[in-house]
């Protein structure tokens, strides 16, 4: 078997990497079983920009991201520059990416796919000349997961419910803030609006299916804008995310594009960029890069086509 040389960057205090306590030596060893020369770097008193250097100047074909949707993201930023292609080993706590590729989710299950996986080209949103894969949020939802990071990795019940009291204030204090939209040719116009997100690729809508897409390269970003979200309003549209009928309430509002522009009173402004809080400086323009980053995924499932079933049945 031709060994292919892996390049793995191990996010240490994501979700699941915390809860099992995976160790490097043990994803070492499980590459080398499958028959792949690796380097790994676990080393997390290093700061994360001299680690993504590391990862740029390594000789590896491919790119591992052993983390969450942060990871995956900021090392994607590189795989995109390098031309080279990106693994997810789905190591956080959402893993919202390796769901939508349809990765499995557990170590095992990973490993044994991993020899079947091929490069599949998908589509990156960029904010700033920044990449993201998923989706950018400002507004509320910021606030809130920034909460929900300084008590990761904590089981007691006292965070829990520190966390949930935290977000319900939040939703009960939500403030409007004015932000200016300009898409494409079009004339810019002011929003009122109390949150704003824009996704790489549109969600789906169905029973479970909660920011979940099942196209990664259709070569458009969808701008989500919630102009008023009371408490009950978020529980609603929560419940309304569960049955999947949540577009078609009357809080949201979908658009299509394939840039857009936002400009605000503020220079700067708090985002949750893939799960990560961080500040962006205005104004924010966002564009698609259609099947920019190569990514190593199973083969999509090939749907039955009508007629060759019931010509299979005699039809």
């Amino acid at each position: 078997m031709t060994s292919i040389s892996h390049h793995i960057l191990l996010n240490a205090s994501s979700g699941a990497a915390l809860k099992t306590g995976v160790r490097p030596e043990q994803i070492v060893q499980r590459f080398l079983d499958s028959g792949y020369t690796v380097s790994i770097d676990a080393d997390t008193s290093r700061p994360f920009a001299q680690r993504l250097q590391t990862a740029r100047t390594s000789p590896a074909a491919v790119l591992v991201a052993a983390g969450g949707d942060g990871t995956a993201t900021a090392l994607a930023q590189v795989a995109v520059e390098t031309g080279r292609a990106l693994a997810v080993l789905p190591l956080g706590t959402a893993n919202l990416l390796g769901r939508d590729l349809g990765l499995p989710l557990s170590l095992d299950d990973w490993f044994s796919q991993l020899p079947l996986m091929t490069p599949r080209q998908i589509d990156v949103g960029e904010v700033n000349a920044r990449i993201f894969l998923h989706k950018v949020v400002i507004g509320a939802v910021p606030g809130i997961a920034a909460m929900r990071e300084q008590i990761r990795g904590e089981t007691a019940l006292g965070a829990t419910l520190a966390f949930l009291s935290h977000a319900i204030r939040r939703l009960s204090r939500l403030r409007r803030f004015a932000v200016e939209i300009s898409n494409g040719g079009e004339h810019p116009h002011i929003e009122r609006v109390q949150s704003i997100a824009v996704a790489n690729n549109d969600y789906d809508e169905g029973p479970g299916k909660i920011f979940s897409r099942s196209r990664l390269d259709a070569g458009t970003l969808s701008l989500y804008l919630i102009r008023h979200l009371s408490l009950g309003d978020a529980l609603r549209l929560a419940l309304r995310m569960l049955v999947g009928t949540w577009k078609a309430d009357d809080v949201v509002e979908v658009e299509n594009v394939r840039a857009v522009v936002m400009r605000t009173r503020q220079r700067r402004l708090r985002a949750m960029v893939d799960g990560e809080v961080e500040f962006l400086t205005t104004p924010l323009r966002f564009q698609v890069r259609p099947l920019a980053l190569t990514v190593l995924a199973p083969p999509p499932a090939v749907a039955e086509v009508p007629e060759a079933a019931a010509a299979a049945e005699g039809v």
